[in-house]
């Protein structure tokens, strides 16, 4: 791990560009069970979304603080389909969820791809044409700590 005199500055929100709110709000709703609140003009029509019930904590390294959004970097590659920002969404059943993906609208990118030790991925185009993509994590989620 490098040691760094820089305070570590959290990951807290998350933004996608999106072409029909509604069609966005929907396919979010009917692939993942996200909630939304739809705020007027003054707010710049913003989507806000809410991606876990309160208190919830999705499968996460026990070292993780609460309510942490880790991520990584990878080397670009031309020739791959994934080669700019996307947000990775835990699903119980990644079968289950590229059915709900594909009945909602989206389309699945390919097969998922076993990582060893951290779970099965696949990207996922939403109706907006943001590519994403999903996750079973292979860890079981550490109990929160009280």
């Amino acid at each position: 791990m490098t040691t760094t005199t820089v305070p570590m500055c959290a990951v807290v929100h998350f933004e996608m560009p999106y072409k029909d709110r509604e069609r966005a709000a929907r396919f979010y709703a009917a692939a993942f069970g996200w909630t939304h609140q739809m705020l007027g003009p003054e707010m710049g029509n913003y989507l806000l979304v809410n991606t876990a019930l309160p208190g919830a904590r999705p499968p996460m390294p026990p070292e993780a603080a609460l309510g942490s959004i880790n991520g990584g970097l990878f080397p670009f590659n031309g020739d791959a389909p994934m080669q700019h920002p996307s947000v990775v969404i835990g699903v119980e059943d990644i079968q289950a969820a590229m059915q709900r993906v594909r009945g909602a609208g989206g389309q699945v990118i390919g097969e998922p791809m076993a990582i060893p030790g951290v779970g099965s991925y696949v990207v996922f185009r939403d109706t907006e044409g943001n590519h994403n993509s999903m996750m079973q994590p292979d860890m079981e989620p550490p109990a929160c700590k009280t």
